[in-house]
């Protein structure tokens, strides 16, 4: 990568389609595709959508505007670009936890996102070579349970999807990442839509409309609310290093505020697609919405078993899954190479590879957590995180700690701590829309995040 004289990221996207390809790529993942289905599942449904949706807009948009804004007056690796900013404002020092975070986040929550993205890469194998055909509950449990048991096959197949990420990044933004966020936006609505049609046409699409866009609220909890506000956050990347390092390759006369809501509406689209490409099988084959994280790898197999063609449609189910994952990996690791790269002057290609070894070898107790390591709980003595393995650990701690709070963070630096940095001219708003953006990401979103934050460790 090229480097200006003062340390910053030199490259820059081809277009603004590149960078929202790019974008929106890396937001939309197994977030959109494995966890909201079943947390939308367990949550009722419609209600849960409608609250999803509300917050996306209403929470996320504004967060996502600030931390684009941040990153493209930053022009740096998100350590980089939080260093300039405190400089530029005289902003107090300790913000720069901001950009700590925003490696860490990344950089562990790749390596046990990357077990969950390997099973996807391997049941795309498992419907390739043999397909899900008479498979019922207890059969496609055992095919589950076969694959977790196995350290070596699940080593296997995340250490390929963590050395193919790498090779991508290793291309840099140009030629790495903007071709496959390309390839994957438009494979990822081709599919969808396809899985949409074929359900229409022979399960019908009624329940699971009615499942999904029927809200009823007396099925809502207050728990319930919050996790849609958690969801939201979640599945934006909004925390999580992407947004402000892809942002830093941004020039100046691209629309943020328009970026941000293309990107989330992408994702909203993205989840509810995938929903219509879930439940109506779930729903007329019997089987139970309310399965949470198994509704993947564990329910669905049975409908595609049961189903005229299911094979082809398994192998382009968990060829989007698997593909889905590939690319929010790609904005994970970048980010963390982006800061080696400002900060040691080597190639990025070695740095991509070096780094993917060190999130694989991070990653191997999570991957454990399911077979040798099943009954170990290393932080067993804090109620918290009582009975949690080592991947249970760092998917509460980054998921449900982290993220939030980096998110929390991040509202508040933008809102209050570089008001004469964050301009309506930096946001691309107009003096009205950025006084309804500044409400928005100084008091409205910290409000909200402090009640999801607090309803967790309740």
């Amino acid at each position: 990568m090229n480097r200006k004289e003062d340390g910053s990221a030199g490259e820059v996207w081809t277009s603004k389609l590149a960078y929202l390809f790019a974008t929106a790529a890396a937001a939309i993942g197994l977030g959109s595709l494995w966890r909201f289905p079943y947390v939308a599942g367990a949550n009722g449904g419609g209600a849960f959508v409608l609250l999803y949706i509300l917050f996306v807009l209403a929470i996320c948009v504004p967060i996502m505007i600030g931390e684009m804004a941040a990153g493209r007056r930053g022009h740096g690796s998100v350590i980089g670009s939080m260093r300039r900013l405190i400089e530029a404002e005289g902003a107090w020092p300790g913000w720069r936890v901001i950009g700590w975070l925003s490696l860490a986040i990344p950089f562990f929550g790749l390596s046990y996102y990357s077990v969950v993205a390997g099973w996807g890469v391997d049941y795309a194998r498992l419907a390739i070579v043999r397909g899900f055909a008479g498979v019922d509950a207890a059969a496609s449990r055992g095919i589950f349970e076969e694959l977790i048991g196995s350290p070596w096959r699940q080593a296997a197949f995340q250490g390929a999807f963590i050395a193919a990420v790498a090779a991508v990044v290793a291309r840099g933004v140009r030629r790495g990442i903007e071709v496959v966020s390309k390839i994957k936006m438009t494979a990822l609505f081709v599919v969808l839509v396809g899985l949409v049609l074929y359900n229409a046409t022979t399960v019908g699409l009624g329940p699971a409309l009615r499942f999904l866009f029927y809200p009823d609220f007396g099925e809502m909890t207050a728990a319930g609310v919050l996790t849609a506000l958690g969801q939201a956050l979640f599945s934006t990347a909004i925390g999580v290093g992407v947004l402000m390092t892809y942002s830093a390759y941004l020039p100046k006369g691209v629309s943020l505020p328009q970026s941000a809501t293309l990107v989330s509406g992408s994702v909203i689209v993205v989840a509810l697609m995938a929903g219509l490409a879930i439940f109506p099988s779930v729903l007329f084959y019997g089987l139970e919405p309310t399965e949470g994280p198994n509704l993947i790898f564990v329910t669905l197999p049975v409908a595609f078993g049961g189903m005229p063609g299911g094979r082809l449609v398994s192998i382009a189910f968990f060829g989007l899954i698997a593909l889905g994952a590939f690319t929010t990996a790609v904005g994970m690791l970048e980010p963390v190479v982006a800061w080696l790269l400002e900060r040691t002057g080597w190639r990025r290609a070695p740095l991509a590879f070096l780094t993917g070894l060190a999130v694989y070898a991070v990653g191997l107790p999570s991957l454990l957590s399911f077979n040798l390591l099943k009954d170990v709980h290393p932080l067993g003595f804090l109620p918290p995180f009582a009975g949690k393995t080592f991947f249970d650990i760092l998917d509460f701690g980054i998921a449900d700690l982290l993220l939030p709070l980096n998110a929390l963070l991040i509202a508040l630096f933008t809102g209050w701590a570089i008001r004469r940095t964050i301009t309506p001219a930096e946001t691309d708003l107009t003096p009205d829309l950025f006084r309804a953006w500044h409400l928005a990401v100084a008091i409205l979103a910290p409000a909200a995040i402090v009640g999801l934050m607090i309803h967790i460790l309740a």
